[in-house]
């Protein structure tokens, strides 16, 4: 491949878009791989067209080598294959959904587990067929509230997604594994930094999850780790060690008087001062009140979540604990229809005879006691005990988590970073094949009903990750397995130095390399120096007024060195420095 930015479709920008606020975005843009459309939605121009296409291309040959095969699925699909599973209404407002001139209902493709399973159901009948993994590589959709960081979060988006199909658990733990195995060769070879991730299965069901997360500054998600033994989990997905019940014979419960505290620091401050209490924060009960809608229906029913008073609710720990329900926070209004919850002073002792479902963090064991709200205004309860003055529904982890926390699996301090989610794999089980009716006829003539995963990389997204984490001041930093050309060659543009980086660039195109030449005329050399830093690939040969002395400039973008060679060697120094890791 022999790209000439003398008619090389690229115009690249000095200055930042507006709108970009991280740097992959920045610099996505400004070195003129993508242009923004509409919120979340992006064209790829031809280099970043071909960083692209060399991601996907890492993706399909790992999955190939694991024993996938690969298909094609229409975006565009039919509201019935969704129904059974409920994913059309439990995507809610995400899923974009359309009408066609007959008035019958699409929508575009989020993920295709229903798709892939009608494929396979319709395809193999028998034991003997299985187990089959298949794949594709396609265009999703999904309407995010807020699109943002370029394609980080888009609305429209490139994934490859995989599924596996067993007959029994075994098998599917094997496909997990294959699996797992696989994406760890993928996000190798990508030069991508990641972090192996206990996760929550979502919308999608099922059981054992993880994440592949690449650690950055602007991550969407929120992961911990343990130094000590290990364990990494997406900060929905941590689970909290629970203390040992309390079995110490405690006070009754006693209502308090505390005029003025509004607050939980306000609170402990005033019992401890009035009371002598000698309590603190954590010894608090909060209560948040939520109402929770169905995806899809009518139906909304009021949550109570009870957390230790030194911690907050994390809104999205929340959200995946109860999806697919969509919480939302109580307003004045619903307060109104509902005079047993004195707002700022609700305790847990009443919720029952209210009807009303509660939700506790694992802390909140039997017969510990804690200080929290009387359902009477002005006016709170000590003494509380769990068990004996209430009885939770169930425990729920929607508490914040903190550096420090302790690690579920070995008690040590656990760490917290920030990470942008790259791959996540899924044993479903049996969901889709149970709205789907996909069995096997076994040896012995009975059915069996076959058990699956889901497995997905983010294809576009992978890009912007790399651009996150491999830049500099000066712009892109590729990895050689992606990037658009191994080697970048710059004719600063005096006397015969274009003719000169245009022979070396055929040269090296017939040895087999991948190469952008510059031989714009007229461009000045600082602008063309710039450019070769902004686009960002890892080999660059400078072809300037060294020439006259019969040497040419070796660059390494990665390593940021520069060496001036013997022109007669050029094309043999850069064969040395491209080929190895483009071969490894």
């Amino acid at each position: 491949m022999l790209l000439r930015m003398s008619t090389l479709f690229l115009r690249t920008l000095r200055e930042d878009p507006a709108d970009a606020e991280v740097p992959s975005h920045k610099l996505l843009v400004r070195a003129g791989y993508v242009r923004r459309v509409a919120p979340g939605i992006y064209s790829w121009l031809p280099l970043g067209k071909i960083v692209l296409e060399n991601v996907a291309r890492v993706v399909r040959e790992e999955m190939d080598r694991m024993g996938a095969q690969e298909v094609l699925f229409p975006a565009l699909l039919p509201r019935d294959y969704y129904e059974p599973t409920g994913r059309w209404t439990e995507y809610g407002d995400t899923l974009f959904r359309l009408k066609d001139r007959k008035g019958a209902d699409y929508l575009l493709g989020p993920t295709h587990e229903e798709m892939f399973t009608d494929m396979v159901k319709g395809e193999y009948s028998s034991y003997k067929d299985y187990p089959v993994t298949l794949y594709q590589i396609q265009t999703k959709y999904r309407d995010e509230a807020r699109p943002r960081a370029g394609i980080l979060r888009g609305r429209e988006f490139v994934m490859k997604d995989s599924y596996s199909f067993d007959l029994d658990d075994d098998g599917l733990k094997r496909s997990y594994e294959m699996h797992r195995d696989a994406y760890i060769r993928i996000f190798d070879r990508l030069g991508i930094d990641y972090r192996i991730c206990f996760a929550m299965s979502g919308a999608m069901g099922g059981s054992a999850s993880e994440e592949f997360l690449a650690p950055c500054a602007t991550g969407e998600d929120t992961f911990v780790a343990c130094h000590n033994c290990g364990y990494a989990a997406n900060a929905e997905a941590v689970v909290t060690p629970a203390p040992p019940a309390v079995t110490a014979e405690q006070p009754a419960m006693e209502v308090l008087d505390t005029p003025g505290t509004p607050t939980i620091e306000s609170l402990v401050t005033y019992v401890n001062e009035r009371y002598g209490l000698g309590i603190t924060a954590a010894d608090t009960l909060k209560n948040l009140v939520v109402k929770v809608r169905t995806p899809g229906s009518d139906e909304v029913r009021t949550v109570v979540v009870g957390v230790p008073g030194d911690r907050e609710v994390d809104f999205k720990r929340l959200e995946a604990a109860l999806a697919p329900g969509v919480p939302e926070i109580f307003e004045a209004e619903d307060f109104a229809r509902h005079p047993g919850l004195v707002r700022g002073y609700i305790g847990p002792q009443v919720l029952a005879d209210l009807g009303i479902t509660y939700l506790v963090d694992p802390r909140v064991v039997a017969g510990s006691a804690w200080v929290t709200g009387a359902n009477e205004p002005g006016r709170h309860a000590a003494h509380v005990v769990a068990g004996r003055d209430f009885q939770p529904d169930g425990m729920i982890e929607a508490a914040e988590v903190r550096a420090g926390d302790s690690c579920p699996r070995c008690a040590h301090p656990l760490s917290i970073d920030r990470g942008i989610e790259i791959g996540h794999i899924f044993q479903l089980g049996r969901k889709y094949a149970d709205a789907a009716h996909l069995d096997a006829l076994g040896p012995d003539g009975k059915p069996i009903r076959i058990t699956m995963g889901s497995y997905g990389v983010g294809v576009s997204r992978a890009v912007a990750v790399l651009a996150e984490q491999r830049h500099d001041a000066l712009g892109l930093v590729w990895p050689r397995e992606v990037a658009p050309a191994d080697v970048h060659i710059v004719g600063t543009g005096k006397e015969n130095q274009i003719e000169v980086a245009s022979e070396l660039a055929e040269s090296l195109e017939a040895r087999g390399l991948r190469v952008l030449v510059d031989d714009r005329q007229g461009v000045s050399p600082g602008v063309k120096f710039k450019d070769s830093e902004l686009l960002g690939v890892p080999t660059v040969l400078i072809v300037g007024r060294g020439l006259a002395q019969g040497v040419v400039e070796l660059r390494d973008r990665v390593a940021g060195t520069k060496e001036e060679i013997p022109l007669d060697q050029a094309v043999d120094r850069v064969l040395a420095a491209c080929l190895p890791a483009s071969s490894a």
